[in-house]
C-alpha cells in the first residue's frame, strides 16, 4: 500500500515493522553497491590475470562504474523524490543485479568495463536512495539514531568488501565478486515489498534537467579518460590534453546551465548553507583520500608482499571493527562533543594514518609496517564519516531529502572517481621513472629492455621478458617491487594531505552544535 509523505515529503508516522524493514532495505541495498566497489579492489590482480589486462584496462574497471554512479547519483536522487523513492529504488537494485550477472559472465575486459558501466547506473538509483528512504520515513528526533546505524553498517561493508572480495577470488574466481550480489539483491527487494511503504515529494514532478545529465556525464568523462590514457600517451598526445580540455569546458558548462536553468538537476542555493557546503568539501577530500590509496594497497599486498588475496583482505580487519565501533555511537558521539570536534579530529587522525601507510618498504611486515597505520585510519575514519552524514542530512529540510543525499554521494563518488584517475596518473610517473633508473644498472639487452618498457602500464604485475636469466629476472622482481613502493608513498602521502585539508574545512565552516541550516 502506498504511503505518501505527508506535505510531500515529511517523515511518515512512527511504525516499528516499517522502521526495521527501511532500516534493513537501506542498509542492504547500501551494502550491496559498497560492498561491489570495494571488493573488486583485491580482484583486481586475479582480473588482471584472468584477462591479460593492463592496469589502464583495470582503471577503467573502476571508472566506468564510478563515472556513471558519480554523474547520475544527482539525477537518481531526485528521480526518487518525483517518482516514488521505494520504486526508483527498486528498478535501481534491479539493474544492479543484471548488470553484476553480466560482470560475472563478462569474456573480455572492455565487456567487463561495459558491464560495469551498467552497475554504476543502477547504484545511481540505489544509493541516494538509502539515505531519502531514511529520512522520509522515520522522524526528526529518530533520525540520528537510524543514520548512525546505516552508517555503521554500510561503512562496514567498504571494508568488508575486500575479505568477501579476497575469499571469493582464493576459493572460487574473481567472477563471484559479482555473482554474490544477485542473493542480495533478491533478499533486499523481498524486504522492500514486503514493509517499505512508497513516498515521494510530488510538487517536484517533471522537473528533471536531463541535459545538465548529460553535461556532467560527457565532463567527467573527458576528464577520467584524458587522464587514464595519459599512461598510454603522455599528457603531449592530443587526444589526452584534448580530452582534459573539453572535458574541463562541459564542466563549467553544466555549473554555467545549473545557475541559469529554470530546474536544475543541482540547485546552488543549498550551498548557501556553510555546514551543507562544508560537509561536501570534506566528503570530496576524505574520500577521495580513501579510494586513491585502497585502490593500490592491495596491489602492494598481493603482487609486492606476494600475500593471497585472503590474506589481503584480512589485514583491513582493524579498519573494519574502529569505523563500526564509533560509527555505531556516532550519535551520542555529536550529542556529547557537538559535530566540529569529531569531524575535525577524525580527519587528522585518518591523515595521520595514511602518512603511516608510506612508511612500509617492500620487505616490511604487517605487524610493524602496515598495521599502525591500518589502525590509525579506521580510528580516524570511524570518527568521521558518520557524524558527516548526520550533519548532510540535517542541513536541508526533509522534502529535499533525496537531492541532499545525492549531492552528498556525488560529491563521494565524483571523489573516487578523480581520485583513482589522479592517483594513477602519480603512481605511473613515480613507478616508470624508478623502474627506468634501476634497469640502467642491468645487463639486459634491447629487445628485453623495449619489452619491459612496453608492460611498464602493468605496474607491479609487470612479468619479465622470456630468457631472462634467473639472477637478473629477480633483480627487475625486485625492482618493480621497490619502484611501486616509491609510488606507493607518493600516493598515501598525498592522501593525507588530502585528509588534514578536509579537517581544516571542517573546522572552517561546522558548526560547533547542530544548528547547521
Amino acid at each position: 500500500m502506498t504511503t505518501p509523505d505527508p506535505s510531500g515529503g515529511g517523515p511518515l508516522p512512527p511504525n516499528r515493522f516499517t522502521n526495521i524493514c527501511v532500516l534493513v532495505a537501506t542498509v542492504c541495498g547500501s551494502s550491496l553497491a559498497i560492498i561491489d566497489a570495494t571488493a573488486i579492489n583485491v580482484a583486481l590482480p586475479a582480473i588482471q590475470d584472468g584477462l591479460n589486462a593492463d592496469i589502464t584496462s583495470l582503471q577503467w574497471v573502476i571508472e566506468s562504474y564510478a563515472l556513471f554512479l558519480g554523474a547520475l547519483i544527482l539525477v537518481g536522487g531526485v528521480l526518487g523524490d518525483h517518482f516514488g523513492r521505494k520504486r526508483m529504488f527498486a528498478i535501481g537494485v534491479i539493474i544492479f543485479a543484471s548488470a553484476s550477472a553480466w560482470c560475472g559472465l563478462a569474456e573480455g575486459v572492455m565487456q567487463l568495463i561495459v558491464a560495469r558501466g551498467f552497475q554504476g547506473i543502477g547504484a545511481a538509483l540505489v544509493v541516494p536512495g538509502s539515505l531519502a528512504l531514511l529520512s522520509a520515513h522515520f522522524p526528526q528526533e529518530q533520525r540520528g539514531p537510524a543514520i548512525g546505524q546505516w552508517a555503521s553498517f554500510t561503512t562496514l561493508a567498504i571494508v568488508l568488501g575486500p575479505l568477501l572480495g579476497g575469499v571469493l577470488v582464493d576459493t572460487a574466481s574473481w567472477r563471484w565478486v559479482f555473482f554474490i550480489n544477485l542473493p542480495i539483491a533478491a533478499i533486499l527487494l523481498f524486504v522492500l515489498y514486503l514493509g517499505v511503504p512508497e513516498s515521494r515529494n510530488e510538487s517536484q514532478a517533471g522537473k528533471l534537467d536531463i541535459v545538465g545529465a548529460a553535461f556532467i556525464t560527457l565532463g567527467l568523462g573527458g576528464l577520467v579518460f584524458g587522464l587514464l590514457e595519459s599512461a598510454h600517451l603522455g599528457f603531449s598526445a592530443l587526444e589526452v590534453w584534448g580530452s582534459i580540455t573539453a572535458g574541463i569546458v562541459i564542466i563549467l558548462a553544466f555549473i554555467y546551465r545549473q545557475m541559469t536553468v529554470k530546474f536544475p538537476m543541482l540547485p546552488l542555493d543549498l550551498f548557501r548553507s556553510r555546514a551543507f557546503s562544508g560537509a561536501n568539501i570534506m566528503t570530496f577530500l576524505l574520500y577521495g583520500a580513501m579510494t586513491g590509496c585502497l585502490f593500490f594497497l592491495p596491489f602492494n599486498l598481493m603482487q609486492v608482499h606476494g600475500w593471497s588475496a585472503t590474506e589481503a583482505g584480512a589485514a583491513l580487519l582493524p579498519l573494519i571493527l574502529l569505523i563500526s565501533l564509533f560509527s555505531l555511537a556516532a550519535s551520542k558521539l555529536v550529542a556529547k562533543l557537538g559535530q566540529r570536534i569529531p569531524l575535525t579530529s577524525g580527519a587528522c587522525i585518518a591523515a595521520l594514518g595514511f602518512a603511516l601507510l608510506a612508511l612500509p618498504s617492500n620487505d616490511s611486515g604487517y605487524w610493524s609496517g602496515f598495521l599502525p597505520g591500518i589502525a590509525v585510519l579506521g580510528l580516524g575514519l570511524g570518527i568521521a564519516v558518520a557524524p558527516l552524514t548526520i550533519v548532510v542530512m540535517g542541513a536541508v529540510p526533509t522534502d529535499r531529502s533525496g537531492l541532499a543525499s545525492g549531492v552528498n554521494n556525488a560529491a563521494s563518488r565524483v571523489a573516487m572517481l578523480m581520485a583513482v584517475a589522479i592517483f594513477g596518473v602519480v603512481m605511473f610517473e613515480i613507478f616508470s621513472s624508478q623502474l627506468q633508473s634501476a634497469l640502467q644498472v642491468m645487463p639486459l639487452d634491447n629487445a628485453s629492455r623495449i619489452q619491459i618498457s612496453e608492460r611498464m602500464v602493468h605496474l607491479s604485475g609487470l612479468q619479465p621478458p622470456d630468457g631472462l636469466k634467473a639472477n637478473v629476472a629477480e633483480q627487475l622482481h625486485v625492482a618493480v617491487g621497490e619502484s611501486f613502493v616509491a609510488g606507493f608513498r607518493a600516493v598515501s602521502l598525498i592522501a593525507a594531505g588530502a585528509a588534514l585539508a578536509g579537517g581544516l574545512i571542517a573546522g572552517l565552516t561546522i558548526p560547533p552544535r547542530a544548528d547547521v541550516k
